[in-house]
């Protein structure tokens, strides 16, 4: 049976966003609820959502609208019914009864609940009704999250279950894993679990909510928000309320119980209001004093709150085993979380899954962890594990696997799909080398290079692997949030706050070689990112020969933020695409004022469908929904490009001074309306020096070579000036460009 046309009822956050990932997919949908401008409503709110739930806004006009009172009948030509109601089981049973009576025979009715099991769902169905009736419980927001559960149990038709799970894995690009119907599922089983491990153990070591967020963060590879940031996040007292469920759920011996029970303080947090960011504050809060705001952070023995302090744990990287054997009180916290985490974890197999990686992949695409826990477990060593854990008695996947001491226990990933990901491929390579910032994944055929850094910022390393990689076609690729975020800034810093310009120089010089060397190699360089994509990171991947983008990227040049320019060869791929255009041929100043409006700006898309029309990418780049198939689609460019030969180089004729004048016009006119401050215009007029060619005239010639020049200088003077050192720093501490 195939998925042509689904209703989704129910116009909140999840039916929202549920119905505009539906319209991502070019798949006709119907968004119910009580009344017709509700779900108007929801739909102008989809349309205006920042992030945008939408790849494309015009999208929106896909969604049809209706109440449940007058517009019902649209149910009976749906192939599939989304219920997202409210979690109440007497307004679910109601809104059954209607869907069963009007649903075509052998159409699919789910539910999006996150709490309910689907026994109780669909305990008035009768048994033909529960072949066809599932829970698809979406994370959200539901574009950006890669996971979605669909629960069955033993009463449903597993041929259907399994085309459910294939339409939303190829058409809606999700990490569609089944599971059994258990409270949490898999997902919010071990992940809120997790959380409650991490909260319990800083209130039993006394450390303070800021340190404990240092370590359950970066250097365990979950979220930098942490876990008291992250209750903060969900709402403090929404948790509660999901604790409450689990414990009237579970039965009295699981051990979730233990790490369940009422914290005073937290209860105190939320009869005061403190519930979190929708409310007063919660673990840390925002507080004025005069003009200037601080962040704060409540104490977790007194309940007073203090100045935030940021916790150097002297971690970068995610070492579990370095980590869990630091000597202080850092070390016996991580190894206490990670060690209750993964028995908690393994305890649940085969209950909720016969497949433990099930678990990792859950943690992976709905909590965005780097790891899931037998992952963890891997990673720090099975013997190692052993010398160090406590009693696991009735865990039988621990007893068995302390009999064996199988340290390649884990076997293959990803199980949950049949396609052939990059985590499935990394396992079966010939060999792996690289170096701390990079790995290089070598295969008869191709390489694959995957940036390991913080948001995979690029530094020497980085350019080393890359350039030790293309001895072979080559696919830049990994399995972490972001492609890459650019260049980094801190190590930049740290010479310049030295004086030391000239190894900044050096360093800028290698990345622009070495993303000239991407670009005219012998074999084919592919890009295949997701995530972010900026400054550098885009730079990589606009000097590669191909492109397969995840539809979930956000790309763009944005070093005029921190009073840079982009130097690594974006200013002149940019050009030379807006020079490529029937405009640009009949007016020479038009791509250098079109490029100099999106650099200046640091204009960014959020979907490949927004990145075209602003030439980040071509309409030959390929775009895909699920970030799994990136490996394929990438591996599929290589086998159709085996003739492939390096482009030939770029040249440029440029207007020089002519088209300046006009640049200038335009920044005089910021500067007057006070959208740019003094360096803003410095900045400025050094984009407009090299998007212009310099000292050049329209009959002259440049190279890529000449470009990459203008570029390098106007970064350097630029990286000269305090007053875009105050900018980056500005921007490193709190994340936000700083206008000066």
């Amino acid at each position: 049976m195939k998925i042509k046309n689904v209703v989704v009822i129910g116009s909140g956050t999840m039916g929202s966003g549920i119905a505009a990932h539906l319209c991502n997919a070019n798949i006709p949908v119907t968004l119910l609820d009580l009344k017709t401008e509700i779900s108007e409503n929801a739909r102008d709110r989809i349309h205006k959502s920042r992030p945008p739930l939408l790849i494309d806004k015009s999208k929106i006009n896909n969604i049809k609208v209706g109440n449940i009172s007058d517009d019902f009948d649209v149910v009976k030509n749906a192939d599939w019914i989304v219920e997202a109601v409210v979690e109440r089981i007497d307004i679910k049973h109601k809104i059954y009864e209607k869907i069963f009576k009007a649903r075509k025979d052998g159409a699919i009715v789910s539910s999006n609940t996150s709490s309910i099991p689907i026994k109780v769902l669909s305990e008035h169905l009768t048994d033909v009704e529960k072949k066809d009736f599932c829970i698809t419980h979406f994370f959200n927001p539901v574009r950006y999250m890669g996971l979605l559960e669909i629960v069955k149990n033993e009463n449903n038709d597993l041929n259907k279950i399994n085309q459910l799970k294939e339409f939303c894995e190829i058409e809606l690009g999700k990490g569609a894993i089944i599971c059994n119907d258990t409270p949490g599922f898999l997902g919010n089983r071990v992940g809120v679990y997790a959380m409650q491990v991490a909260m319990t153990e800083a209130f039993k070591m006394k450390l303070s909510v800021e340190e404990a967020d240092a370590i359950f963060g970066r250097p365990m590879g979950i979220p930098k928000t942490g876990v008291f940031g992250l209750y903060d996040l969900i709402g403090i007292d929404l948790m509660a309320d999901v604790l409450k469920s689990f414990i009237k759920e579970l039965p009295d011996t699981d051990e979730f119980h233990e790490v369940a029970k009422e914290i005073p303080l937290v209860k105190k947090l939320i009869e005061t209001g403190y519930t979190g960011r929708k409310g007063k504050g919660g673990f840390y809060r925002m507080n004025k004093t005069g003009a200037s705001k601080v962040m704060e952070a409540i104490n977790l023995e007194s309940g007073d709150y203090f100045p935030s302090k940021k916790i150097d744990v002297k971690s970068d990287k995610v070492d579990l085993r370095a980590l869990i054997n630091r000597k202080d009180k850092y070390g016996e916290y991580a190894w206490s979380v990670l060690s209750k985490i993964i028995k908690y974890a393994s305890s649940l197999v085969p209950g909720i899954t016969k497949e433990f990686n099930d678990i990792d992949e859950a943690m992976r695409l709905g909590f965005n962890w780097a790891k899931g826990p037998f992952e963890m477990l891997e990673e720090i060593g099975v013997k190692n594990f052993f010398d160090k854990v406590d009693d696991f008695t009735e865990n039988s996947f621990l007893e068995n696997l302390s009999k064996t001491k199988n340290e390649d226990f884990y076997g293959e990933r990803q199980k949950y799909t049949n396609i052939e990901t990059l985590g499935k491929v990394k396992k079966t390579a010939s060999s792996i080398d690289g170096n701390d910032s990079a790995k290089i994944y070598r295969f008869n055929d191709y390489n694959i290079v995957e940036f390991t850094t913080k948001a995979n910022a690029l530094n020497y390393d980085s350019m080393d692997a890359l350039k030790n990689a293309t001895d072979k076609p080559l696919i830049i690729i990994n399995e972490s949030m972001q492609f890459s975020a650019g260049v980094n800034l801190t190590y930049t810093m740290e010479f310049a706050d030295k004086n030391d310009f000239k190894s900044i120089e050096k360093f800028i010089k290698y990345f622009q070689e070495t993303c000239k060397h991407l670009k005219y190699s012998k074999y084919p360089v592919i890009s295949a990112p997701s995530g972010l994509t900026l400054g550098g990171g885009f730079e990589v991947m606009v000097q590669s020969n191909f492109v397969a983008s995840h539809t979930n990227i956000v790309v763009g040049l944005v070093e005029t933020l921190v009073g840079l320019i982009p130097a690594g060869g974006g200013c002149k791929e940019m050009l030379a695409r807006w020079l490529d255009t029937n405009e640009a041929k009949a007016d020479p100043n038009y791509a250098p004022l079109k490029v100099f409006d999106i650099i200046g700006y640091g204009r960014t898309a959020s979907s490949p469908v927004e990145a075209e029309p602003m030439k980040y990418l071509r309409p030959s780049d390929k775009k895909i929904m699920n970030r799994n198939s990136l490996l394929e689609v990438s591996k599929k460019i290589l086998l159709d490009n085996k003739d492939f030969k390096a482009p030939n180089e770029l040249q440029f004729k440029l207007p020089g001074k002519a088209v300046r004048g006009e640049m200038d016009k335009i920044l005089d006119k910021l500067y007057n309306d006070k959208v740019i401050l003094d360096h803003g215009v410095l900045v400025a007029k050094e984009l407009a020096h090299v998007l212009s060619g310099g000292d050049t005239t329209i009959d002259k010639t440049l190279s890529e070579d000449d470009l990459f020049k203008l570029e390098l200088d106007a970064f350097m003077k630029l990286m000269e000036t305090q007053k875009t050192k105050d900018r980056i720093k500005h921007t490193l501490k709190t994340g936000k460009p700083l206008v000066n």
